[in-house]
């Protein structure tokens, strides 16, 4: 004889917030481990405070009036070279123009810069990285092959070829970034794919009847996305090194006053033997304390999501 109804043991509902609770525990210990590591919290410090300049650039160095673009400079032809001090804490360079606001105003091209280029980069590596892995075969041989294509030739080389065909601008040198910087990635998430879609919990989705969409983008991107955080988070100082790189050789256009750094650079370079050395000193201190930022904050993610040093 059945046992009745009300007898019958209820099933465990579980809520959503509980069903966040080994996550939220997870990433509660990964900041306790981010805090132990001093030279992350170094970097994390160091990225808050050129996010914070680039928030704030209208309010810490404002646009002179009637201004047409605030990324482009107004000479001063009567003010130029000074010295730092006064109403120029970093001094001026050629035409008058103003280190300080050049540099306040291109944290935010170089953060825009860097994260746009990584973000596509990452997107398409993602996309094109799962569905190599997962399916392998020919699948796996054509994108493979397309992606060895572009990473046979050097990047900077490549970059210059884009940026050559296109019109000069920084918009030039985003969009040739962003057409060079997403091969590693594919290679990346393959490889992390390759691993997990051969794990159990792959198979008992698979044998569930869940379809390949499913599988890929609840199961394998998840766990594949680890070693890509650490990547893009190195990258961004990376992507921002090279753009520099190309703006001081000329690819950011004909107008010499914008305040990108790396032009800075260059229009600056001409007189420190001249003994003006504030108009490349600065400029080059703003993008090395970029990219070192973005480097000790990448290191402390890799200890941190690495299992094998995170136990």
């Amino acid at each position: 004889m059945s046992a009745p109804a009300s007898a019958l043991p209820s099933p465990v509902r579980v809520t959503r917030l509980e069903a966040l609770q080994p996550r939220m525990r997870e990433w509660r210990y990964s900041w306790y481990l981010l805090k132990r590591s001093k030279l992350a919290m170094v970097g994390l410090g160091i990225v808050l405070f050129y996010v914070l300049l680039a928030i704030l650039a209208p309010v810490i160095a404002p646009a002179p009036s009637g201004a047409r673009d605030p990324y482009e400079m107004q000479p001063d032809f009567a003010n130029e070279l000074l010295p730092p001090g006064g109403a120029h804490p970093l001094g001026t360079s050629t035409g008058g123009i103003d280190l300080f606001y050049g540099i306040v105003w291109g944290a935010r091209i170089s953060m825009a810069m860097g994260l746009s280029v990584v973000a596509v980069g990452v997107v398409v590596g993602l996309v094109l990285g799962v569905v190599a892995g997962y399916y392998g075969g020919w699948i796996d041989e054509l994108l493979l092959r397309i992606t060895d294509v572009f990473l046979a030739l050097p990047l900077l080389i490549l970059a210059m070829a884009v940026a050559i065909a296109l019109e000069r601008s920084l918009g030039s040198i985003t969009l040739a970034l962003i057409a060079t910087w997403w091969p590693p990635y594919v290679r990346l998430v393959r490889g992390q794919a390759l691993l997990v879609r051969e794990q159990q919990f792959v198979e008992a989705a698979r044998a569930s009847g869940a379809s390949d969409a499913h599988i890929m983008w609840r199961h394998i991107l998840p766990n594949s996305f680890a070693p890509v955080v650490v990547q893009l988070t190195l990258d961004i100082g990376v992507v921002v090194l090279v753009a520099a790189s190309l703006a001081f050789l000329g690819f950011s256009g004909t107008n010499t006053f914008t305040t990108e750094w790396g032009s800075l650079v260059s229009i600056g370079q001409r007189y420190v033997a001249g003994g003006q050395w504030w108009t490349v000193t600065f400029p080059g201190l703003a993008i090395f304390g970029f990219v070192l930022g973005f480097n000790l904050l990448g290191d402390g993610l890799r200890d941190i999501l690495d299992p094998r040093l995170r136990k």
